[in-house]
């Protein structure tokens, strides 16, 4: 037994110095695939200060059309993650191991990881290119790229319900529906807010990224301001931006930590 014990401890400790060096090696790997230049990046810190030097001072004369534009992106956000919310759930439904069939099962993940493999930035040439330039192609745009994330947040939500209250409810002769309602939506509300709640903190900063191919918002301007070198005007929408991100993230993480508790 004790030798049992031994070879065990031995072989334990073998596999996890096999697991390190297997992870060294992929850093290793990924790393010469990087192909980093080590003495140019030395060299670049005089560009980089002189970049960072040319952010300073904010100019303040344009804080009304950033607030403007940041309430803009906020709205954008809210409509986006509210369409995304709405669209995911029953595709989260028709995901989840422990609800549908195999077959429902693997069309909704393929949709899942379609919309997933898109960048967001791709869903606002789309949609700028179907509405035009403006706040209703990134409101759309938010939405489509929502579905990716918060279905798959949604399913792990559901399929993490406790299975002993669907297999009560089962025996009693519940329907499918009642099954729904009362054995797992009581379980995945709260974590679904608190999902749907991190995501519209998250599509506050990635509406102002689709900005960049004109689907409003506050990072139309922002880009705008960069490409034209008025590097003290974009600034100001930065500093904006980073205060309302900082505030929301509070918020919401004191929702969420409320809706957990439940």
């Amino acid at each position: 037994m004790k030798h049992f014990s031994s070879f065990w401890k031995q072989y334990t400790w073998v596999s996890r110095l096999l697991i390190l060096c297997g992870v060294i090696l992929a850093y290793g790997w990924a790393l010469q695939g990087l192909k980093v230049d080590f003495e140019l990046l030395k060299n670049s810190w005089p560009y980089v200060t002189d970049f960072i030097s040319r952010l300073w001072p904010p100019n303040l004369e344009i804080l009304d059309i950033a607030i403007l534009r940041l309430i803009e992106t906020i709205q954008m956000s809210m409509w986006g993650t509210t369409i995304g919310a709405i669209l995911s759930l029953p595709i989260a439904v028709f995901s989840a191991r422990n609800l549908a069939p195999r077959w429902l099962q693997l069309l909704a993940n393929l949709l899942q990881n379609t919309v997933r493999s898109v960048p967001s930035i791709v869903l606002g040439l789309l949609f700028v290119a179907a509405t035009g330039l403006g706040a209703p192609a990134g409101t759309l745009a938010l939405g489509i790229y929502t579905i990716g994330y918060l279905g798959k947040f949604y399913q792990e939500a559901i399929e993490s319900v406790d299975p002993r209250s669907i297999e009560s409810l089962q025996v009693c002769g519940a329907s499918w529906l009642q099954i729904a309602q009362y054995g797992i939506l009581p379980q995945v509300l709260p974590l679904g807010l608190g999902y749907t709640l991190y995501m519209f903190e998250y599509n506050i900063r990635a509406a102002s990224v689709l900005g960049v191919v004109g689907a409003g918002g506050i990072g139309f301007e922002l880009v705008n301001y960069i490409r034209g070198f008025e590097y003290t005007k974009a600034t100001t929408m930065m500093l904006v931006l980073l205060v309302v991100v900082t505030l929301i993230d509070a918020l919401s993480s004191k929702l969420r930590q409320r809706l957990e508790a439940m």
